[in-house]
């Protein structure tokens, strides 16, 4: 299971950057598995960003609900950027208005994430959002999220081979 590489910060750290220079590592051509959804035009045009950083060498996959599925399914052993793992448990809040899955929900989620990547013949890289270190959100829905996410980037982090925090565009590699 070492060849997933964690880049971990706050928004706009620059974690997407780093991600695409760890990638670039490696020969062409990539993967680059997108969770984000286009649903108002703040969000297409962020999209719109990301894509514009990516060269042609990359091939994009969305898959804003089952990244871990679509990981199973790509041949080969080009790189994998997963695109990040906060708008994915995000969006599998979003599957289940009214009735928000538990936390151990997303336990599974990135258990099968792990495997996948685990069978996966490239490097997985992942992108994901640091959510620990603000408040305690005052709603259960959004505590639960929170705590879903800290889990899942201690599970990460435990079974990557790289893991960087991303501060002020400046990847500090704590493992």
């Amino acid at each position: 299971m070492g060849n997933i590489t964690l880049f971990i910060g706050g928004a706009k750290s620059g974690k997407t950057k780093a991600a695409l220079a760890e990638a670039a590592h490696y020969p062409p051509p990539y993967y680059y598995l997108a969770t984000a959804q286009g649903l108002d035009e703040e969000m297409r045009s962020r999209i719109r960003h990301h894509q514009d950083e990516r060269g042609p060498e990359w091939r994009t996959l969305e898959s804003p609900l089952n990244p871990e599925g679509t990981l199973r399914e790509l041949p080969g052993a080009s790189p994998v950027l997963l695109d990040c793992l906060t708008l994915w448990f995000s969006n599998l809040l979003g599957d289940h208005p009214g009735n928000h899955p538990p936390v151990s929900f997303f336990n599974e989620k990135i258990r099968d994430l792990i495997e996948a990547a685990g069978i996966y013949q490239g490097p997985v890289i992942v992108v994901s959002n640091e959510l620990g270190s603000g408040m305690v959100p005052m709603d259960p829905v959004s505590r639960d999220y929170r705590d879903a996410i800290g889990l899942a980037h201690q599970r990460l982090a435990a079974a990557a081979e790289k893991v960087c925090l991303v501060v002020a565009g400046i990847p500090v590699k704590i493992k």
